[in-house]
């Protein structure tokens, strides 16, 4: 029987990946958004494809979380934007609930038992829930007007605003009509300037400068940088730590972007080291060449990580920053057969980091360190950053 639009009142469960809470009903499990763990609600199904479980929404709260409170933007509900999943939890509940899945993860897919598994929390990041985000892409709908995607569809939801967006840094792009279709690429730089990128006139784009690990980076339209203003200096300071490179040393950086560990990488091993960014992205690596010329230990490499790093000579340390799949067997298998002596690994999605944490297991690295920040704050997602050494050397 297929329950799409069904109204069931449930008692919700567990946080689960994905920003959504576990009920069950009549033998069937549901993923419920707009829930928090212990509430009794009533929740419409959205989606059912026939299978075990199907995806539902809160559409009411019979027995309300002690943590709930009014989300601040009319479109954070059932039915309305996809991008907050959490704007009805307070923050610190917003982190526990982050951490519980985190740690779900590590246990189940990582295979992990006690310490990190048992301790890890993910961390608060100064500046607030709202008014963090320094990128962010507008839909456009087949009006041609600008907005924001509904959960799990490509169904665009207008708004009038964006709260965790800077204060009216959208306005007058929320009111232009745009071709339908497109989609507009909005950036903010350390000066607090807008920059616009794809889906918006050549004219009209422009490139952005941002500010971490202690120098500029000029970055072209479109260019990735970390979403939240505090996370790139936060990851540099922890990938200092751990990666600890020795001076005159060979280090890797790995989906490296515009080389900003890289930079952190130079100052370790030093004028008599190299480091080698890989990125597959040829604007980035143009935009990092330029960025880092005063370091001539670093040299940049154009393709996919796995078939350029099997030409590289055998790292001492690597830093690997992979998109949201992370690293998998292959890539595993390579850098563990390179036997270097430290592996930093920046992970934006907890289940691929559990995932990755056992197969490094089975290829004799341990995890030996974790941390993790609450860097997109009111949604689900969260980064991590793990170190992974040798076991017999952990």
């Amino acid at each position: 029987m297929d329950w799409t639009d069904r109204v069931l009142e449930l008692e919700v469960g567990p946080v689960a990946h994905g920003g959504h809470c576990v009920a069950r009903h009549e033998g069937r499990v549901l993923f419920v958004r707009h829930a928090i763990p212990g509430e009794r609600v009533r929740a419409v199904v959205t989606e059912d494809q026939g299978g075990s479980f199907c995806l539902a929404d809160t559409i009411s709260v019979l027995e309300a979380s002690p943590d709930r409170v009014p989300a601040p933007c009319p479109w954070a509900r059932a039915g309305g934007c996809g991008g907050c999943d959490f704007q009805h939890v307070t923050p610190p509940a917003q982190r526990a609930l982050k951490t519980a899945v985190l740690r779900e993860q590590l246990t189940r897919l990582g295979g992990l038992t006690g310490g990190l598994a048992d301790t890890v929390e993910v961390e608060e990041l100064p500046g607030g829930p709202l008014g963090w985000r320094q990128r962010l892409r507008l839909a456009v709908d087949d009006e041609g007007r600008a907005g924001l995607r509904a959960h799990h569809t490509h169904e665009v939801v207008p708004i009038s605003d964006c709260l965790l967006a800077p204060a009216g840094l959208l306005d007058d792009l929320l009111e232009r009509r745009w071709r339908p279709g497109d989609e507009i690429e909005v950036a903010v730089d350390v000066r607090g300037e807008r920059h616009l990128g794809a889906g918006v006139p050549p004219a009209e784009r422009s490139a952005s400068v941002q500010h971490a690990a202690g120098r500029d980076w000029e970055l072209s339209p479109g260019a990735f940088w970390q979403v939240h203003p505090e996370l790139a200096d936060t990851l540099v300071e922890v990938v200092r730590e751990w990666a600890a490179a020795p001076g005159g040393g060979t280090a890797w950086d790995l989906y490296g972007g515009v080389g900003l560990f890289a930079a952190v990488l130079a100052e370790q091993v030093g004028p008599r080291g190299s480091v080698t960014v890989v990125e597959s992205a040829r604007q980035a690596v143009a935009d990092g060449e330029r960025a880092l010329r005063d370091l001539p230990q670093v040299a940049f490499r154009v393709g996919r990580v796995e078939r350029v790093v099997t030409g590289l000579p055998d790292p001492t340390v690597v830093v690997a920053d992979p998109p949201r799949k992370g690293l998998g067997r292959t890539m595993v298998d390579e850098l563990c057969a390179r036997a270097p002596e430290r592996i930093v690994y920046v992970a934006c999605d907890p289940a691929a980091l559990g995932r990755d944490v056992k197969l490094f297991a089975d290829r004799g690295y341990a995890l030996a360190a974790l941390r993790s920040f609450d860097a997109f704050p009111m949604t689900h997602h969260m980064e991590s950053v793990a170190l992974f050494r040798p076991a017999d050397r952990s």
